[in-house]
């Protein structure tokens, strides 16, 4: 059974910048909704109340969201309906924090769940990645976890072009949404790249995967890339992908982060006719 969650939200946010000098990548928002409560709130809904978060230096904005404010409180007490929202997020999950002291990679940062997770799976939600779907993507690991009982990672395919950008998997089919690994390359060329199966931000991990970590030589930048210690794993044990069902949008992309927050704004019923009304009417200036 997997009962907790890791969230790596250490990352400095470089392609950010300006807009990350002050504060967190995570916290930017997707119209008034921070990207990492929706990561919190899928895997709230994945079944999980416990939720580690490895954050960094400069990231103290992430504990305060997700903290109680009195004094916000007090002042809205007169608005019921934003007091009941803001007093929601502090009631969301058991949230716990550790600093990755360093920035030295994925694999190191998932590294400080070890003695948080103990010898549990534990399911991992990058802090940057928004998947939108009608049942939570951390859900849909979880119950091919609970049918394989080996670790399983999301994927989902990728303009050949763009496999430069991910760790790629080399695979072979189980069924038509659920593979078995037999590879993992970070960032290969399209040349080299064995299929357009991107590893695509969402983990359930067994705790073999520190002692793999332990054992993985620093690479580029001196980092410890989290593909590298799985193809270790991959000697000792199957390792499932399944592609799976839902959108998946990297809002530490500044397109992708504008996509996101045009799309999400079009489902709010208070702003979705007049935005859309706004856009159509954009465009058409655009034209002329």
């Amino acid at each position: 059974m997997v009962r907790k969650a890791v969230i790596p939200a250490a990352g400095l946010g470089t392609r950010f910048l300006p807009a990350t000098k002050a504060q967190p990548k995570e916290m930017m928002p997707i119209v008034d909704t921070p990207a990492i409560q929706y990561v919190v709130e899928e895997a709230v809904n994945s079944g999980i109340e416990d939720v580690l978060i490895i954050s960094g230096k400069g990231k103290r904005a992430i504990e305060d969201h997700f903290d109680r404010n009195p004094e916000l409180e007090n002042h809205l007490q007169s608005k019921e309906e934003t007091l009941s929202s803001i007093r929601r997020i502090a009631d969301l999950a058991v949230i716990h924090y550790i600093r990755q002291k360093e920035q030295k990679g994925l694999g190191d940062a998932i590294h400080y769940a070890k003695w948080h997770t103990g010898q549990e799976p534990f399911a991992v939600l990058l802090g940057d990645t928004i998947i939108e779907s009608v049942i939570p993507a951390t859900q849909q690991l979880i119950d091919i976890f609970e049918q394989y009982q080996n670790p399983v990672i999301a994927v989902e395919e990728v303009p050949l072009e763009k496999v430069d950008r991910f760790g790629i998997v080399a695979v072979k089919p189980l069924s038509e949404r659920i593979f078995e690994i037999t590879d993992i390359i970070e960032k290969p060329s399209p040349e080299e790249a064995p299929s357009r199966l991107a590893v695509a931000g969402r983990y359930v991990l067994t705790p073999d995967i520190f002692d793999c970590i332990e054992k993985t030589p620093p690479g580029k930048n001196n980092e410890i890339q989290i593909s590298d210690a799985l193809r270790i794993l991959l000697k000792s044990r199957p390792i499932i992908a399944v592609k799976f069902q839902g959108k998946r949008y990297d809002v530490g992309d500044k397109l992708e982060y504008l996509k996101a927050t045009v799309e999400f704004a079009l489902k709010r019923k208070e702003f979705a006719e007049p935005f859309r009304k706004f856009l159509e009417e954009l465009i058409e200036s655009q034209k002329r």
